[in-house]
């Protein structure tokens, strides 16, 4: 694999953990609805665990109401039951083959520690940035060491590799600012 390719990976690598952190903000509600909310969500049907969205379709009514219609009448009940007990404090109601869940107000207490949430998954994301960037340091050390590339092009290598993890860090610390505008604003 040449030097640009292992490069690419480690861009690619950084990348993936900024999806991740994207997907854990989604899934901290800010007051309003989003289907995001609901997808940690497992419903007990036909014998196994299944996400939500393999159940039914999850969509936002309008700004503190989500409705999930059911594709199977017989997993409502078993729909509402898992939506209730997942610890969103959601309080869902049964409206024929949907279920309909209003979305409560966030008091300051739970601002402030969806604030804290939010900082934590931050936090760990910019570890695992870290890590990405420890293992392409080494890499390329490696790569000097073993005569592929000289000490110029490893010294390029390494600013390289600075620069992707300074700019992930720098989307890292944009993505909190704004989740936590976010979840703060009354």
């Amino acid at each position: 694999m040449g030097v640009s390719k292992k490069l690419e990976k480690i861009n690619q690598k950084m990348g993936l953990s900024i999806d991740a952190l994207t997907k854990e903000f989604a899934g901290v509600r800010a007051g309003r609805a989003s289907a995001a909310l609901l997808e940690p969500v497992k419903i007990d049907a036909y014998g196994a665990l299944m996400p939500l969205t393999q159940v039914g379709t999850v969509s936002a009514a309008d700004p503190r109401v989500l409705v999930v219609s059911v594709w199977d009448s017989g997993l409502v009940r078993a729909v509402e039951k898992a939506i209730r007990d997942c610890g969103g404090n959601f309080n869902p109601m049964i409206d024929g083959q949907s279920v309909r869940v209003p979305i409560p107000a966030l008091s300051e207490e739970r601002r402030a520690e969806l604030a804290k949430l939010t900082a934590k998954y931050a936090e760990e994301t910019k570890i695992a940035l870290r890590n990405i960037r420890k293992e392409g340091m080494n890499l390329i050390k490696n790569l000097e060491k073993n005569n592929e590339i000289n000490e110029d092009e490893m010294h390029e290598l390494s600013a390289e590799i600075e620069v992707l993890t300074k700019n992930s860090s720098a989307t890292v610390v944009t993505m909190l600012a704004n989740k936590q505008k976010d979840i703060t604003k009354i």
